[in-house]
């Protein structure tokens, strides 16, 4: 696909996605994953997450900075890999910050030990069911009745 459309398609499906499972490496090699909520919906190619600063995520950054993010909707999902920065940036803080942040981060945008994580995409995954949980059930009976394969979800990578 092409990188614009594909960025806009990429966009279009995790804007209101609020939470996502963000995947490190540990210092042994495995993978690590947990929820994250996204701190900038405008995907642009970079993905922007408040972390603290002494948490094993961020120390797994500094030690392997690939990363995966995964998002999962109703009827679409979508899997960006990239790379990871540990960033400073207090200005930053000040233009992702939302009410969200502040029971994680109580002094706000200038919390001690507050760091963000920026996740520089390199490529995006995804997977989309047009019309929903209906369309997909409608397709799944019509296959089972016709004794084909489904159809109707739209694959494509993005290259970023």
């Amino acid at each position: 696909m092409a990188n614009e459309d594909g960025v806009k398609k990429v966009a279009e499906l995790i804007k209101d996605i609020k939470t996502c499972m963000l995947t490190t490496l540990d210092d042994d090699g495995h993978l690590v994953s947990r929820p994250m909520a996204v701190q900038q919906v405008e995907f642009d190619g970079d993905l922007w997450f408040a972390s603290d600063e002494d948490s094993r995520k961020v120390g797994q950054i500094r030690h392997g900075h690939a990363v995966n993010v995964a998002f999962s909707s109703g009827s679409s999902w979508v899997s960006v890999a990239g790379n990871a920065e540990i960033v400073r940036d207090v200005a930053k803080a000040k233009e992702l910050w939302n009410a969200g942040l502040e029971a994680w981060f109580p002094d706000g945008p200038e919390t001690p030990g507050l760091v963000l994580v920026k996740i520089h995409a390199d490529s995006a995954e995804y997977w989309d069911t047009p019309g929903g949980k209906v369309m997909t059930l409608l397709s799944f009976a019509k296959a089972k009745v016709k004794g084909e394969r489904i159809e109707g979800a739209e694959n494509e990578v993005v290259e970023l």
